[in-house]
């Protein structure tokens, strides 16, 4: 590409989810599209075919500089990575030469099947105000049959696009006049809420005090969390009063504040608090992809504010809780515990108590069916994350449970002892869903737009076989949308096979039929979307079903 093109190549590597990116500058500000596809895959055919060996050099710093002295982003990378006086290693294939640590295969004749996915743009160093790049995502694997079956996979996938479903049926929407930011529409909206009582209900049973915090906040408040001078970046600043503000991006500052505005007492401890409120990020355009990474969104957000000796019990109960809550929605979750990074803040000694007491919560809860991530930290405490995989067999990051030595100490936050000395707490940062948005996308292609009943924006329809019975149909739907729940009416003049088509398309729970006969006797004759049984109810029995269904999160 680079030779072809005349791209000067910046950054490519391999993703964990498979395949790799490539991005590159092209001369003359040009742009790649699906139109290169077709010439990019052949110049990778014949490469291929050619057998060409992987070439592992050592070369110096200054060798490395004259080899790369065309291109000012290898040149950037070498300066930043190689010591002047020490070496780096390039791999040479054909007649391209790249940086890369490796280990590579013998030859490219190893792949078999290449296959170009998607482009888009980037940012050197991710920066808007530096050059734009072009990025290429493609797939290779050793056998075509490997291809064929990421192919079908892919090909579901796209089907299950939460973008795609989420449109067809009328779930939410976005628009360029607020870019980034999810218009849920009312069926969407039913979910949204449901995810949200279910979790409020939990909170209640686990001891979570909820609260409502402002969206607007002074540039001092961010500063002192430390997020002003490693975040602003990605903050929404605004200018008003003749003073600098800027719209909250996570809640964890803001709860240090109502932590502070009273004394506190070891008695106290633990406390936990919990917010819904919206936050905004201000994330690149580029990496906006529909519900999984958006500007404005929502969490299930939660501070614990504890002693040393609350850790293991608390991360136990917060395990728990991730274990209940995926076990609703079909999932099951792996663990994983980053442990202290290089550049960390306190002292090894509290590191260590709070890492041993984190490992024994996982051992009490999973036993060995964990990892570590060593090194892999926040600089203010380790973190278990949770990692869950869907019906597609992708993996997502969701569930987090993180401890903070840093904002307490940012916030002088104190805890009197009984002899009058006062102890610094720790937050234990907790989030089961993590983005509402995005586990609302994660939900979507999981279940492909088939919600299960307590969730569902469709559970219900009545339809009429003719109108003759269409005021009969309509008094049903209203009683049974009155007793509460997602109830939709269809007196079309339709066949009565094709308003059945249309309602099981739409994945709506149940269809309530309703004639002359069913007037007569005030029933039902109920259709069953994942049975093909149909069982004649009176609509009082219906509602009383739908009752004992309401809370059978299956």
């Amino acid at each position: 590409m680079e030779l072809e093109y005349g791209a000067h190549l910046y950054y490519g590597p391999p993703l964990e989810e498979g395949g790799f990116f490539q991005d590159s500058n092209l001369p003359g500000g040009r742009t790649i599209s699906d139109m290169d596809y077709d010439r990019i895959e052949c110049l990778f055919k014949r490469v291929c075919e050619e057998a060409q060996p992987f070439e592992r050099l050592v070369v110096t710093y200054d060798e490395a500089v004259r080899l790369f002295s065309y291109n000012k982003y290898k040149l950037d990378i070498i300066k930043e990575k190689v010591p002047i006086d020490g070496t780096t290693v390039v791999y040479r294939c054909g007649y391209a030469v790249d940086l890369c640590r490796g280990p590579h295969i013998p030859n490219t004749s190893y792949v078999k099947a290449f296959k170009l996915v998607m482009n888009s743009a980037s940012y050197w160093k991710g920066d808007v105000k530096k050059d734009m790049m072009q990025r290429v995502y493609g797939m290779s694997f050793p056998k075509m049959s490997q291809m064929e079956e990421w192919s079908e996979m892919r090909r579901r996938a796209q089907e299950s696009d939460h973008r795609v479903i989420g449109k067809h049926q009328e779930l939410f929407m976005f628009h360029d006049d607020s870019p980034g930011a999810c218009f849920f529409l009312p069926r969407g909206v039913v979910i949204y809420h449901r995810m949200e009582e279910f979790i409020r209900r939990e909170y209640r049973k686990r001891g979570f005090c909820e609260v409502i915090t402002p969206n607007v906040y002074s540039v001092n408040l961010w500063r002192r969390s430390g997020h002003w001078d490693n975040y602003k970046d990605c903050m929404f600043p605004l200018r008003f009063d003749d003073q600098d503000w800027a719209l909250k991006p996570m809640n964890c500052p803001v709860h240090c504040l109502m932590f502070a505005n009273k004394p506190r007492s070891y008695r106290d401890l633990p406390i936990r608090i919990a917010d819904f409120g919206a936050l905004h990020r201000n994330e690149l355009s580029g990496a906006l992809t529909g519900l999984t990474r958006v500007r404005r969104f929502q969490q299930d957000d939660a501070h614990i504010f504890c002693l040393q000796e609350h850790i293991e019990s608390e991360v136990l109960k917060a395990l728990d809780f991730v274990d209940y809550v995926y076990s609703v929605f079909g999932f099951k979750v792996q663990f994983e515990l980053s442990t202290m990074p290089e550049k960390h803040l306190g002292s090894l000694e509290t590191w260590e108590k709070a890492e041993a007491a984190l490992r024994r919560a996982l051992v009490l809860k999973h036993g060995d069916n964990w990892k570590v991530n060593p090194g892999d930290g926040a600089f203010y405490g380790p973190k278990i994350d949770g990692h869950l995989t869907d019906a597609l067999n992708r993996s997502h990051q969701c569930p987090t449970i993180q401890l903070d030595f840093q904002l307490p100490q940012r916030f002088d936050l104190r805890v009197a002892r009984p002899d009058d000395t006062f102890d610094q707490p720790i937050i234990i940062h907790r989030a089961i869903f993590g983005s509402f948005e995005r586990f609302f996308a994660i939900l979507v292609e999981h279940n492909a737009g088939k919600w299960p009943f307590w969730l569902s924006p469709r559970q219900c329809i009545v339809m009429s076989v003719s109108a003759k019975s269409a005021d009969y149909a309509s008094d049903v739907q209203k009683k049974i949308y009155e007793a509460g729940y997602e109830c939709e009416l269809d007196v079309s003049m339709h066949l009565l096979k094709k308003k059945i088509r249309d309602a099981q398309v739409s994945q709506f729970n149940f269809i309530a039929v309703v004639g002359s006969v069913e007037q007569e006797k005030n029933t039902v004759s109920l259709r069953f979307r994942d049975t093909p049984e149909t069982k004649e109810m009176k609509v009082d029995e219906l509602i009383s079903y739908f009752n004992s269904l309401r809370d059978n999160y299956k």
